[in-house]
């Protein structure tokens, strides 16, 4: 869909197609004509944000071979991707740590356009990681506003949560309203498009120090996670996390697979959310605002000015 789009952009008239200087594309955004009315309708360009599909497929060791299985296709915003594949496995409960992934990558497409890019990723498990196919099925794509809705049954949502350390993170409630205008200022994409998602972490001193966007609120949570494939996923336990929207519970409970123990919200947390952070004794606050904050649970890790 996202490549046909770009075609279509690329085949526009002269007069309709985007200026390099008016907005900055990338994969995760693009330039179309649209008909604005105001006052009155003029013909203008629009930067919209870019959603395609995309394939994660695991290979695990089987029988003395590999074997690839198709395990989930999510609609989300190109970029990333490695890190959005690595987080889902992680945040799903596939993998119980990130060191488990011998090798992520992209798989190459046999077409005749070559520069078209791949939107299937596969990850290639350790020998010694067990992997049940039978055990993961899901239905064929999950959208992009929902990361539980692909579920086989509900049964399957509460994935195994290894409970971890309590977090001993703390922050100034003074500093915790500085939050929204810090994580904005850190959202690129969303700046042009208005049309993504954002999950930042934070430290004591409420500095955004990692982003990621996506179209899918919970692809942006497993870009965030994933992006410590290359390190240790541990290290995440260390920072806050903030969300650019709401707080769901598929979102709480993603942060609980990681250890995150404590979650600003700009937007509302659900009950099932407020449940599962109370469980696992995370912090979570929502409505997040300069004025102010609501606080759900874990009161505690917050510290009066």
């Amino acid at each position: 869909v996202g490549a046909v789009a770009r075609q279509a952009s690329q085949a526009l008239p002269a007069w309709l197609s985007p200026r390099a200087d008016d907005v900055e594309t990338s994969a995760s955004r693009i330039a179309l004509p649209i008909v604005r009315f105001a006052a009155d309708a003029s013909n203008e360009t629009d930067v919209l944000t870019v959603e395609e599909p995309m394939e994660i497929r695991v290979a695990y060791f089987h029988d003395g071979i590999y074997t690839d299985h198709s395990l989930s296709v999510t609609m989300r915003t190109p970029g990333d991707d490695l890190d959005l594949a690595s987080g889902f496995l992680f945040s799903e409960g596939i993998v119980s740590d990130l060191a488990q992934l011998a090798d992520v990558g992209t798989v190459k497409l046999q077409t005749e356009q070559p520069e078209v890019p791949s939107n299937i990723v596969r990850a290639t498990l350790t020998q010694d990681t067990p992997f049940d196919p039978e055990s993961h099925l899901r239905h064929f794509y999950t959208t992009s506003s929902c990361g539980v809705c692909g579920k086989v049954a509900l049964a399957a949502v509460n994935v195994h949560i290894q409970r971890s350390p309590s977090s001993d993170f703390t922050i100034e409630e003074h500093l915790l309203r500085e939050l929204p205008d810090r994580l904005n200022s850190h959202q690129r994409d969303f700046a042009q498009t208005g049309g993504l998602h954002a999950c930042g972490l934070f430290n004591d001193r409420a500095e955004i120090v990692r982003v990621r966007e996506d179209v899918g609120r919970h692809n942006a949570l497993d870009k965030l996670i994933g992006s410590f494939r290359d390190t240790d996923v541990s290290e995440i336990r260390k920072y806050g996390l903030v969300l650019s929207g709401r707080a769901g519970f598929e979102l709480v409970q993603k942060a609980a697979m990681a250890g995150i123990g404590f979650i600003a919200a700009l937007g509302p947390p659900s009950s099932l959310a407020v449940e599962l952070a109370q469980e696992h004794d995370i912090t979570l606050v929502g409505f997040l605002k300069n004025s102010g904050f609501n606080v759900y649970s874990n009161r505690h890790r917050i510290q009066d000015d």
